[in-house]
């Protein structure tokens, strides 16, 4: 009976070990979070700077400023959505927690808060909303060009920002859709960009 009992401990043990989720550093989890695919937003960036900029051109002020801040207010729920299709899924609860998930999506309730600038802007001047939102969202790339260990962050918060300034403006009776279609050409060569560095980790 003894040895029994033992052979019990001893399976409990090696189930409890094998439950035990394994250490892993800061650097494991940064590599791996490297090796995604970060489609996700940039397809939900378009579309809802799309719908923006197709509501600018067809519908009148109002409107259109309430489809800039429902259409970009969603972008991070949009993703979450997008993201089950391109192999991210951010809410696949199976998957190993990731500092770095945490860290990503901080920047993302950051770009969110933003709002809390452009609001006192857009009451003066309620053009000003494309300029302050499409400027101040943008700026997450930054941080996660980091998390990346790559420059198409960089690229596109740098470009994003003085295109958005230019064509502000550029064309003053067009803010609606100028900054919108800025901002969507910016995302296009983005995710060509993060398409062809996901694809050269995948040969490697």
């Amino acid at each position: 009976m003894s040895l029994n009992v033992k052979r019990l401990a001893t399976q409990l043990q090696s189930i409890a070990y094998m439950s035990k989720p394994a250490y892993r550093s800061l650097e494991e989890q940064q590599r791996e979070f490297q090796r995604r695919r970060f489609l996700a937003m940039p397809l939900a960036g378009v579309f809802a700077w799309t719908i923006v900029g197709v509501a600018g051109t067809f519908l009148q002020p109002l409107a259109a400023v309430w489809s800039l801040f429902i259409a970009t207010g969603f972008i991070v729920f949009l993703g979450m959505q997008i993201s089950r299709f391109t192999g991210e899924n951010f809410l696949d609860k199976r998957k190993p927690k990731n500092t770095f998930d945490t860290l990503f999506f901080l920047t993302v309730a950051m770009a969110l808060m933003v709002y809390a600038i452009a609001i006192p802007f857009f009451e003066v001047e309620y053009s000003s909303l494309p300029l302050t939102v499409g400027i101040l969202s943008g700026l997450m790339w930054l941080p996660l060009s980091w998390i990346m260990q790559h420059w198409v962050g960089i690229f596109h918060s740098i470009v994003r920002t003085c295109l958005v300034v230019a064509v502000w403006y550029a064309f003053p009776q067009h803010r609606f859709v100028a900054v919108p279609a800025a901002i969507v050409a910016v995302y296009l060569v983005t995710i060509i960009i993060l398409e062809s560095r996901w694809r050269t980790i995948q040969g490697s």
